[in-house]
């Protein structure tokens, strides 16, 4: 079977291209941004640290595991991620008073404060990139973002292949 043939099946198989390019142009973008290619997105922190940092702020303390489940990631990168945060002070790692073996997570203080100024400063350039967009365009995009990401994340967790003999209308 040819490249072509496994997506002929597909429904709108120009729409699809289109997207998996764009989806491809911004994972490169956000890359460059991150790197300190777009304004004030310069003075940001790396994916990896954001997300754990903001994902102590939403939820509170937690265990390297329970952090790791609610990240979808492995115990082992959650600790290898940590690390570097605690050295700098944003993080606090103290021992679980339920387990003395277990470490409990906190976001510290100047890990809020670190946090709220990167959540301004990606504010600030999502505004920028947005601001020739209507409430209702940039509501429709997160709307359709979050579902996206959703998607995404069933597929991870169903432990699915994303090989072009997969997904929907392919018979598997």
């Amino acid at each position: 079977m040819t490249p072509e043939s496994t997506t002929d099946h597909l429904p709108d198989v120009t729409v699809l291209d289109a997207l998996q390019h764009e989806v491809a142009l911004f994972a490169r973008r956000a890359e460059q941004t991150r790197l300190g290619g777009l304004g004030a997105a310069r003075d940001s922190m790396d994916r990896a640290a954001y997300l754990l940092l903001s994902r102590l702020d939403q939820d509170g303390p937690a265990g390297v595991k329970a952090l790791a489940a609610r990240l979808g990631i492995d115990s082992s990168t959650v600790t290898r991620q940590v690390a570097p945060l605690v050295d700098a002070g944003l993080v606090h790692r103290t021992a679980d008073p339920a387990d003395g073996r277990a470490v409990v997570l906190a976001l510290s203080p100047p890990g809020a404060d670190r946090l709220a100024e990167v959540r301004s400063s990606r504010r600030r350039l999502i505004a920028v990139l947005t601001a020739d967009w209507t409430g209702e365009e940039r509501a429709a995009f997160r709307t359709l973002l979050t579902r996206f990401n959703a998607s995404v994340t069933r597929l991870q967790a169903a432990g699915a292949e994303t090989g072009p003999e997969t997904g929907p209308g392919s018979g598997t």
